[in-house]
């Protein structure tokens, strides 16, 4: 078990320069009880917690000290990778209450406490219990057990099979009404064990091992371990066999292509087969008794007989000859006792082919597997969604709650608006979260395929079915959400079937007769309006009712125009990290065009104008002629009139910048992350519009 999983994921950061009341507005809206500080390069600084906070408050009588001032210095940093054990020893010799988890490059990922460290002992106790009794039930030999009241207190399946009992009825009895004939209650009394003791078991002939069980010296109970005699009689007519095996393995070695040898620990030839024999020139029985070493030069034989330590897929030079040799150590009741060796006389170059082939496989299976994880993933949150409107703000919120239950959701908005953002952000806000997060577009795959992509189809459904079947996005997406894109454009078959898995959580793939029953979240959206296809008939009334358990409906980009300036800040600090450059932002007179369009497109269109002017020429703000010609052509500007728009638009960002601190109660960070800027850029911005810092 790692740090990383029993750590708390959820972490928030302070700087030295945010008060003590943007950190209590932090612990508010986290619920959070401590947030590491760190500088402006993401270096711990300290921590600064709710007892720290209470200090403050106590020493000034108010909240306006810098955390700084009060922050607890020293932290200890934990590697996400560090073994749990390790930390737990730790845990038992500090009196730190926090660690901030870190990656191996710094980067703070968690939170770690001593309640989580406490959790994963719990835990990993449970973990054990639940290994021993797997052993326990597992074990082809049967146990049973009792206490210092010789009560029976263990009794695994082998024993109630071997001795007719039931561990319902015997357990918490005494062993003496159980199983009279045992030898515990003397272990017990004496102390000493009984081992390979043959004796009778309720008409049973078993071989036992019986011993006290002590704990910090004190016997606090006995066991037995016992075998029932029948099966080591059946071991001993199958040793009988052995020989005829003997001259079977006489024959496959002898049909082996490769040379195989076989040496004791002194390095001495105990066996060769005839590969091996035809090899070296000499005969097989001249070969055994001889030193490997005469015959292999330089062969690694009796040093892995000595150490132990195997050899894999050498390349040496026997008797002139370029060979690929194995060398592995015979290991007999915990003692290495000899080693194999095995020489491959096949061509090197097909060799080298044949693992060139084998990298080649591995490679594209992890590249797949890469490409799965990605689809199956969702990346963004609530607060990747830059906004600064009071609509926006109101519908994040009611995704975050939506998110929370279980019910189907349903996004409408125009296309552009941002559907899928919104249903990875709800997906990851949800308890879904570790779950898969399945997408399928309902407009982009065929009608004739959409029922098998949903469902999945069983082995022989149709000519060129995969052996074994396939699972559809339901059978993918159990335990996690499925987003249904376009869903307006399904067929009404299709519509049908869907209605089905929503309400009764079951399906049949395509072809097949088994019910397959799963566990998803559907969330649908759709750039047309369902309700006026319902009204023509062009959609069912039940499914569209099913779907529209909660709506949410994404305003187009027209409709928000305080958004846009956010927005294309977001873009640009984008743009910024992919391309390496230092794009400042948007000049008043491009901005005026920007507000003046009406954004068919909407959030998409927008970023490709940002993309396209930072593509030509674009170097520290991007002007109007940066845009394209459409956006420019309808919004023509005198030079009069510059410094009208250089005041609406300061009016603007000015209206933005006060909208996201009301939002985020006055946090600086939480509103820079809501307008799509850095928190260095919203302090610059803040001091050029004269709003206080």
């Amino acid at each position: 078990m790692l740090v990383k999983e029993i750590m708390s994921q959820k972490v928030a950061l302070l700087q030295p320069g945010d008060t003590m009341r943007d950190a209590l507005a932090l612990f508010q809206a986290t619920g959070l009880d401590a947030a590491p500080v760190v500088d402006d390069d993401a270096r711990i600084l300290g921590i600064f917690t709710r007892s720290r906070l209470y200090q403050g408050l106590l020493e000034t009588g108010n909240l306006d000290g810098g955390v700084g001032n009060f922050m607890k210095t020293g932290v200890i940093t934990v590697d996400q990778n560090t073994s749990f054990e390790t930390v737990a020893q730790k845990v038992k010799t500090t009196e730190v209450g926090q660690a901030v988890v870190t990656t191996g490059d710094g980067r703070i990922v968690g939170m770690l406490t001593k309640a989580d460290v406490i959790r994963g002992l719990l835990s990993q106790k449970d973990l054990l219990l639940g290994e021993l009794g797997t052993v326990l039930d597992s074990m082809h030999n049967g146990i049973f057990a009792i206490d210092q009241q010789c009560t029976m207190t263990i009794l695994n399946p082998a024993a109630e099979r071997c001795l007719g009992l039931n561990a319902g009825e015997a357990l918490g009895r005494p062993i003496q009404s159980v199983l009279p004939e045992s030898d515990l209650p003397e272990v017990l009394a004496s102390g000493e064990a009984r081992v390979g003791r043959k004796q009778s078991l309720r008409s049973v002939t078993v071989v036992s091992n019986s011993t006290p069980i002590c704990v910090g010296g004190i016997i606090t109970g006995a066991t037995t371990i016992f075998q029932d005699l029948t099966e080591y009689e059946a071991v001993a007519r199958r040793l009988e066999s052995v020989s005829g095996l003997h001259k079977t393995l006489d024959n496959i070695l002898a049909l082996a292509y490769e040379g195989i040898v076989v040496v004791d620990g002194k390095g001495a030839i105990t066996m060769a087969n005839k590969a091996m024999a035809d090899f070296t020139g000499l005969c097989q029985e001249a070969l055994v008794g001889q030193p490997v070493s005469s015959v292999m030069d330089g062969t690694c034989l009796p040093m892995v007989a000595r150490t132990g330590t195997q050899e894999l897929a050498q390349v040496q030079v026997v008797r002139g000859r370029k060979v690929l040799v194995s060398c592995l150590p015979i290991i007999e009741e915990g003692r290495v006792s000899g080693a194999v060796g095995k020489i491959t006389f096949r061509g090197l170059e097909e060799i080298r082919e044949i693992a060139r082939r084998i990298e080649t496989l591995e490679s594209r299976v992890a590249y797949y597997q890469e490409e799965l994880s990605r689809f199956t993933r969702a990346r963004y949150t609530l607060d990747h969604i830059v906004s600064a409107s009071h609509e926006m703000a109101r519908l994040k919120e009611e995704a975050r709650r939506a998110a929370m239950g279980n019910s189907t959701v349903l996004l409408q908005g125009e296309t552009g608006t941002g559907k899928e953002l919104f249903a990875q952000a709800l997906h990851n806000a949800s308890p879904r979260r570790l779950g898969p997060f399945i997408k399928v577009n309902c407009a982009a795959i065929p009608p004739d395929l959409l029922e098998s992509e949903f469902f999945g189809y069983a082995e022989g459904a149709f000519t060129g079915a995969r052996k074994g079947g396939k699972p559809g996005k339901f059978e993918l997406a159990d335990g996690g959400t499925l987003f249904l894109d376009e869903v307006g454009d399904m067929s009404p078959n299709l519509q049908a079937k869907i209605l089905r898995v929503l309400e009764d959580r079951e399906f049949e793939r395509v072809g097949g007769t088994e019910v397959v029953r799963v566990d998803v979240r559907v969330i649908a959206a759709s750039n047309r309006d369902l309700g006026q296809l319902v009204a023509q008939q062009a959609f069912r009334e039940d499914l569209y009712y099913r779907l529209n358990v909660v709506a949410l409906t994404i305003l187009p980009l027209r409709h928000r125009k305080e958004d846009i300036l956010p927005l294309a800040n977001h873009f640009i600090e984008k743009l910024n990290r992919q391309m390496g450059m230092e794009i400042r932002g948007v000049s008043p007179d491009a901005l005026s065009v920007l507000q003046a369009h009406d954004w068919p497109g909407n959030v998409r269109e927008l970023e490709n104008a940002i993309e396209r002017a930072v593509n030509l020429g674009a170097a520290y703000m991007i002007e109007r002629d940066h845009l394209p010609a459409y956006l420019v052509s309808a919004t023509p500007v005198t030079g009069g009139e510059q410094a009208g728009y250089r005041a609406s638009v300061e009016a603007a960002e000015r209206d933005a910048i006060v909208r996201a601190l009301e939002a985020s109660g006055g946090n600086k960070s939480l509103a820079a992350r809501h307008l799509g800027v850095s928190r260095s850029t919203l302090y610059q911005k803040m001091q050029r519009l004269s709003l206080k810092t």
